[in-house]
């Protein structure tokens, strides 16, 4: 991604000597209604080169000016080159990228036995991060109206990064919270996605059960300079309103929500989710969320325009630890169609029909997939009593 040249957001940056990082504190990077962009933010019709070229915006000059500058004081665990991609041949489009050094280095996953699980402060945590891992604070404008219950959240890089720009959208720290979706954090991952002008930086949440290595409350987010296939995917309308839709094409069915505006449509919107995500957590199913910009619900496809941000959940099959032997593991980035594979050999011969056994694998079965589905829509229809 292009840098900004003579940017003023210096405050983000960390001092040169290290033993300064512990009293640096975080700035915050406060927004306002007017930086939230629903529409007008589309790919270039010539190419993802061109988006080198296209102005960034506040928060992408913040987030990429903090991020580089933690890869050139080395506190990742790899140095992020650039990754080597193919969209692999078929009528999914998956977008493959070879990523050795996260299969080798990255954190081994905690212990995790269900997708209920409380939070234990004896093992790793983002309170135990070094001070340097922190690029800011989200904070929203006290005079921006929410009725959700607003929390502070903290950008912090991923060590262990897919991408460029991959960072972790981590509410409070303080205060404990276990890896279940909360309103607040998922209005600041939306929030994320609109405050972007890049149209590759999408934001994603794991459950427990769904790959969550920490269970510790985070968010990803991360810049990705290819289309999707969830962005463009037709779906099915599974209420009158229009409020739920299902995703039946590949790589993954899901369920689809959409919203083009901000505000009470916004909230709506994450209430919804929220709901459906309490769901799946309080019957021990894991599941998987994806937040991008993209084409509204109906029958549309993989050109059509950005007008809008779709949230896609995930119900699956509960997986604990990693799957070895597999060329990737399936949670949200792969559930969209971004695969990042493991080794070099994986990444040469994988198909496009050896992708999606591998994703199937982790679906619920269809009966469980049906019985989820009408609890959704059952949910979804108490909004109108």
């Amino acid at each position: 991604m292009a840098m900004p040249h003579g940017s003023n957001e210096t405050s983000y940056l960390l001092p040169p000597n290290s033993e300064d990082w512990g009293g640096h504190g975080i700035p915050d990077f406060v927004y306002g209604q007017k930086e939230l962009v629903p529409e007008g933010i589309q790919w270039p019709r010539s190419g993802p080169s061109l988006l080198e070229r296209l102005p960034l915006s506040r928060f992408d000059s913040a987030l990429c000016l903090a991020w580089r500058q933690r890869m050139e004081l080395g506190l990742f665990r790899y140095c992020l080159g650039e990754l080597q991609t193919q969209t692999l041949p078929g009528a999914v489009g998956f977008v493959a990228q070879l990523n050795v050094e996260r299969g080798v280095q990255r954190r081994s996953p905690q212990n995790i036995r269900s997708v209920r699980q409380a939070f234990d402060p004896e093992q790793f945590n983002f309170n135990q991060i070094r001070p340097g891992e922190v690029l800011f604070r989200l904070h929203r404008e006290p005079d921006l109206p929410s009725a959700l219950q607003q929390d502070d959240i903290l950008v912090v890089i991923n060590v262990s990064p897919l991408e460029w720009g991959h960072v972790l959208l981590v509410p409070e720290p303080a205060r404990g919270l276990p890896q279940r979706l909360l309103p607040g954090a998922l209005q600041a991952g939306v929030e994320a996605v609109l405050l972007s002008s890049h149209p590759g930086f999408r934001v994603g949440f794991n459950s427990l059960g769904g790959l969550a290595s920490v269970n510790h409350l985070h968010l990803h987010g991360y810049y990705l300079a290819h289309r999707l296939p969830v962005e463009g995917a037709p779906s099915e309308p599974l209420d009158p309103g229009g409020r739920l839709h299902l995703l039946q094409a590949l790589p993954a069915p899901g369920f689809l929500f959409y919203t083009s505006g901000t505000g009470p449509d916004l909230e709506a919107l994450i209430s919804r989710v929220c709901r459906a995500t309490d769901y799946l957590t309080d019957h021990e199913i894991a599941h998987n969320l994806f937040v991008t910009r993209g084409a509204p619900p109906g029958k549309t496809s993989s050109s059509s325009a950005l007008t809008g941000v779709r949230v896609i959940l995930w119900a699956r099959k509960s997986s604990f630890g990693i799957k070895e032997g597999e060329a990737f593991n399936v949670a949200l980035c792969e559930l969209a169609g971004h695969l990042p594979v493991k080794t070099s050999q994986d990444f040469s011969s994988l198909t496009e029909a050896a992708a999606l056994a591998v994703i199937r694998d982790c679906l619920l079965p269809p009966a469980q997939a049906g019985e989820v589905q009408a609890a959704l829509v059952a949910l979804i229809a108490k909004e109108e009593q």
